[in-house]
């Protein structure tokens, strides 16, 4: 068969990063903490991380195209064992914190779909806080998928289909019903244009704004994955990098577009200043207020107005629980996969690497769930009010998805340095240009998360935000170093070990 029959066209990778990397749930948490002045971030983000770090990933990629361990490959030829295997351990890591904020929050839309509204900060049972509520049942959850997908049962992906495809409707349908409601309201916008000032008091000072950038970062996410891309793609040393900076110009102009569309339809002090809202259910709220406001430019009685945000919120809710469910599916196994099979043998137990008639590595999935309800109680349990929870979660998985990207980045110069690669996709011609495009890179992704951190210590002198948000990636390097440690001591007297 002619091999090139299988490549992408440039139209055809555009639209695979775009659908990688685009996420509806995005917007919404930028509109709420910055208002129209994120939308220069996202623009500003995707000039100095987006489009430098996906093509120096495209470069390792195309070089390393043939090996099978994926990132860990990448690293280890380019830096070293010890190195690759930290670096790949907090990528698994990350996805580790992921599921532990979207265990809980995945409860959000799920109560929305149900009640037309966030319920979940009044769910009590058993004397329990509603906190508390959502942290036993986010164990449940992690309980019910890791026994489903350790059977392997693939069957949901059908009802997963159904929910991606729905969440990227719901981008379409915040553009029509915002346009339609600018056209019936004279083109007046509900929040007055400022790109300059966010409405939200909590991010007034300049620390709070540049601590915003790790979620346009954030943003970003799963550009790792396209360096796997290049050759898949037709003629890639010309079409990649129009396609890459192409993509970045599309996503960020339309992450920027739905931020200024979301005003058209909510006034941030009249609808999102209630202490009931927050990072888990503001997408929600955003799409119960598009469906009103639409209601209201369009002459409805009250109680149509209010039926037709309820149902926005509704739709909203179930495509994103069954975008959620789809992600945890994908996400519980994938990645410990990759993990453990990427990674030479001997660095893991041998009940870690076994397979069970699924072909699941069942034993350490169940290992992994020990892992996240542990973090889920130690988090639920800690006193916070059920917004403070979702916005804690929210930060510490925006801060431990980042933390990778600097591993990667800083293989990139030591990448540049093998002599003995066919380099088949070449963008960074000169070292310097290579050196300037890490140190950017590892700057902006640095600097993001230390404001992160040390934002709520020095503005509300909130210690147990920056303790969990810090807390999770030196628990998972510490726990990186002592596996390696332990690999190194035992290949030391068994040389044969270290060949598996």
């Amino acid at each position: 068969m002619n091999q090139s029959l299988k490549k992408m066209s440039l139209t055809g990778l555009i639209l695979m990063i775009f659908t990688s990397v685009f996420g509806f749930a995005n917007s919404p948490s930028a509109f709420y903490l910055m208002g129209y002045s994120a939308a220069p971030f996202y623009i500003l983000s995707a000039l100095f991380f987006f489009i430098p770090f996906a093509l120096m990933m495209a470069e390792m990629g195309s070089a390393y195209r043939k090996e099978e361990g994926g990132i860990y490959s990448w690293m280890n030829n380019s830096v070293g064992p010890r190195f690759a295997f930290i670096g790949t351990f907090m990528w698994f890591s990350s996805y580790v914190v992921w599921m532990v904020s979207t265990a809980a929050k995945v409860w959000v839309p799920f109560s929305t779909f149900l009640c037309g509204s966030d319920q979940t900060q009044v769910w009590s049972f058993a004397g329990l806080t509603p906190t508390q509520a959502v942290g036993i049942l986010a164990v449940c959850w992690m309980l019910l998928v890791t026994f489903v997908a350790s059977r392997g049962i693939n069957k949901i992906a059908k009802i997963t289909a159904v929910g991606g495809i729905s969440v990227m409707c719901l981008n379409l349908v915040l553009l029509v019903v915002s346009i339609t409601i600018l056209a019936l309201n004279g083109g007046n916008f509900a929040e007055p244009v400022n790109f300059v000032a966010s409405p939200n008091p909590g991010y007034q000072s300049g620390l709070a704004m540049l601590s915003f950038v790790v979620f346009a970062i954030f943003a970003y996410g799963g550009i790792e994955a396209v360096g796997g891309l290049v050759d898949k793609t037709e003629n890639p040393e010309k079409n990649f990098a129009k396609g890459i900076i192409f993509a970045a110009i599309v996503i960020s102009i339309g992450y920027a577009l739905a931020i200024v569309l979301w005003g058209v339809s909510t006034n941030w002090q009249a609808v999102l200043s209630n202490r009931a809202t927050n990072l888990g259910n503001i997408t929600y709220v955003l799409m119960h207020s598009l469906g009103e406001t639409l209601g209201h430019a369009l002459g409805l009685s009250p109680d149509a107005t209010t039926s037709l945000g309820v149902w926005f919120a509704r739709i909203t809710g179930l495509s994103m629980f069954l975008a959620y469910t789809g992600a945890f599916f994908t996400l519980i196994y994938s990645p410990l996969k990759a993990i453990v099979q990427g990674t030479p043998k001997a660095l893991w137990p041998t009940s870690v690497t076994r397979l069970n008639a699924s072909g699941m590595p069942e034993t350490a999935m169940w290992a992994q769930c020990g892992l996240v309800c542990l973090f889920i109680l130690l988090v639920s349990f800690g006193g916070d009010t059920a917004s403070a929870f979702y916005n804690k979660l929210t930060l510490m998985a925006n801060v431990s998805m980042t933390l990778p990207y600097l591993f990667l980045a800083l293989a990139f110069p030591f990448f540049k340095a093998k002599t003995d690669l066919e380099r088949p996709f070449v963008i960074f011609k000169t070292r310097a240009s290579a050196l300037v495009a890490t140190t950017v890179v590892v700057l902006i992704v640095s600097f993001a998360n230390i404001f992160t951190v040390i934002q709520p210590v020095i503005e509300a002198n909130d210690w147990s935000s920056a303790l969990w948000m810090i807390g999770g990636p030196i628990f998972f390097s510490l726990m990186a170093m002592g596996i390696y440690e332990n690999y190194r001591r035992r290949t030391a007297s068994a040389p044969e070990l270290a060949i598996e």
